[in-house]
């Protein structure tokens, strides 16, 4: 979930080449290629009113965590208005927009993450499905699957994440069952978020000391400024082994401070976390910081790129939910 534009499909293909390069080779699709790991959640979309917003307490474009007053939103959304169900969550975006960008074949990304035994669990599968995402999730009983009401009015959006389930994955349960370990071996390019820290930090580092040992590409997403400051020691444990670190300005704000870098200059951040410590060697990291509609910062290892962002028409912009997500990709 994300506030920040989209990328047109020029400037995705910028990033494409840009992962191209890192690979060293042009990679050979297949099933299974892409691996993503995180919180799953059914997003709920619904264009609503602002008399909803009020009796809810939400502003018109935020994101939050459901808390008990929101008991009752997920509900009266599904009740009142007309709604569209996505396969959701920050990592689930992102791989389904990669396999949506590569069409062909289909179930090149995999994901895994932990859901419910219930209704919106079958419709979450249901609509990776459909996404041609070759979802395996770690279903359970104990808690619902985790739903994202996407409250839109306008250009706008009013998230509210409900976890649930989602913070229920068991790295013993499902990582390490031998079927599913498989897959992970199978794929040469991992994309986590950050978010999956405050769940399950050893699956992580499993899934990224494998990519590092086998000298494939491990990446990973700041997520949001809460990472860096409370989940800082998982953090990183895992950043030894990140080859592509992603995150948006304020995320990279707040890791600079976490990591005392001492200045404010975004390139000078991104230089700065480009040159932590890595065990990989035979790759060096590529860090990339977005700006929303300011220009995207790229560092290597001996220079700092910037890219302007593309401008898009107001009028073509339908709304921003997920548009982050799609970033990374």
């Amino acid at each position: 979930c994300s506030s920040d534009l989209v990328l047109s499909p020029r400037a995705a293909g910028r990033g494409a080449r840009a992962a191209r390069h890192h690979t060293g080779t042009m990679l050979q699709l297949s099933e299974n290629l892409l691996f993503g790991m995180g919180n799953p959640l059914l997003d709920i979309c619904a264009v609503v009113d602002k008399d909803f917003l009020d009796k809810y307490g939400l502003k018109s474009n935020d994101q939050i965590l459901a808390e008990e007053k929101h008991k009752e939103l997920f509900e009266e959304l599904v009740k009142r208005f007309k709604v569209e169900y996505h396969a959701g969550g920050s990592t689930q975006n992102s791989v389904k927009v990669a396999q949506w960008m590569i069409q062909t074949p289909h179930r090149v990304a995999t994901f895994f993450g932990c859901i419910g035994t219930d209704t919106f669990g079958e419709i979450l599968k249901k609509k990776a499905e459909e996404a041609h995402v070759d979802a395996h999730y770690y279903e359970q009983a104990e808690q619902r699957t985790g739903t994202c009401a996407a409250c839109i009015t306008g250009d706008n959006r009013s998230l509210v994440a409900n976890l649930a389930a989602a913070n229920c994955y068991s790295k013993e349960k499902h990582l390490d069952v031998e079927e599913n370990w498989k897959l992970v071996e199978k794929a040469r390019v991992y994309y986590i978020a950050g978010f999956f820290l405050t769940v399950s930090p050893d699956s992580i580092l499993k899934v990224a000391t494998q990519s590092s040992e086998k000298n494939k590409l491990f990446s990973l997403n700041l997520s949001a400024p809460f990472i860096s400051q409370f989940f800082k020691e998982p953090l990183m444990k895992v950043m030894p082994y990140v080859d592509i670190l992603f995150g948006n300005e304020t995320e990279a704000a707040a890791f600079a401070r976490e990591q005392g870098f001492e200045t404010d200059d975004i390139k000078e951040i991104a230089r700065k976390a480009q040159a932590l410590p890595k065990v990989n060697t035979k790759r060096q990291r590529i860090v990339v910081f977005t700006q929303g509609e300011e220009d995207t910062i790229v560092a290597t290892v001996d220079k700092v790129v910037v890219y302007p962002v593309i401008e898009i028409d107001q009028d073509k912009i339908v709304d921003t939910n997920g548009a982050g997500d799609r970033k990374s990709t």
